[in-house]
């Protein structure tokens, strides 16, 4: 079973969800003059709220206004959207999806980013053994 945070966004719902995360916590108006052709006030109260209710954010109340904050962390919601691009794309296969991460990015890997993948590679190995 897939945990909450793995469901899928309505593309509206992704950017709001980009935004709360950029501001770390915001109110409707907050999200919504950030939003390009945005929705009417409510139409925003309503989808933050819908994203409350599927536990991907939190609302706390801050006088008359109600700010909302995501539950996980950057980090966290991150590791959630790949795995669904992988479990979506590449389930069969989930390598590939690195595979293919690094052939399309090469040129531009530094000698830093090469040491990480290898020290991830070595993590791997030795656990594996």
């Amino acid at each position: 079973m897939k945990d909450k945070f793995s469901r899928r966004l309505a593309p509206r719902e992704q950017q709001i969800m980009d935004v709360v995360y950029q501001l770390g916590e915001a109110s409707v108006a907050d999200v919504r003059e950030r939003l390009a052709d945005p929705p009417t006030y409510s139409s925003v109260r309503t989808m933050l709220g819908h994203l409350e209710r599927k536990g991907l954010l939190k609302r706390d109340r801050a006088g008359v206004k109600h700010r909302y904050r995501p539950v996980q962390s950057p980090q966290a919601a991150s590791r959630s959207a790949l795995r669904a691009v992988i479990d979506t794309f590449f389930s069969q296969a989930p390598v590939e999806a690195l595979a293919t991460l690094i052939d399309e990015s090469a040129e531009n890997l530094s000698a830093d980013d090469l040491r990480r993948l290898e020290e991830a590679i070595r993590r791997v190995r030795k656990a594996s053994r």
